[in-house]
């Protein structure tokens, strides 16, 4: 089992950058493939961002491709989200999580760990 820590979200005004840090305890982040998930008020969990076990290969929802990045520190045993030209739209509780498998990446049922959340609110 695995435990996973968000931080890093805060108040930022449109077209800047924030970087989310998921820090994870009690297994290694090499078992799972790690995703973003974000949730607006009164709108379900989206999918942000995921990626493979082996950190080879990432997924980006349309929204935020070429504006985010996901990334492991296998050292640090810490996934990130980098953000960047962020917008109000983009603002919302955003959530990490863990998952076995190579597959579903973009699915909320697929994974099995969750943090607690991060608030993002972007300014226009």
């Amino acid at each position: 089992q695995v435990q996973l820590v968000e931080s890093g979200g805060g108040l930022v005004q449109a077209g800047g950058s924030l970087r989310l840090s998921c820090a994870a305890s009690g297994r290694t982040i090499s078992a799972y493939a790690m995703g973003w998930f974000r949730q607006a008020p009164g709108k379900e969990r989206e999918f942000v961002a995921g990626n493979r076990w082996t950190g080879s290969t990432s997924y980006y929802a349309d929204s935020v491709k070429d504006r985010c990045t996901i990334s492991r520190d296998s050292a640090k045993n810490t996934v990130y989200l980098q953000m960047s030209s962020l917008k109000p739209e983009d603002t919302a509780v955003y959530y990490c999580a863990a998952k076995s498998g190579t597959s579903n990446y973009a699915s909320y049922s697929a994974y099995d760990y969750w943090g607690q959340g991060t608030q993002v609110t972007v300014s226009s």
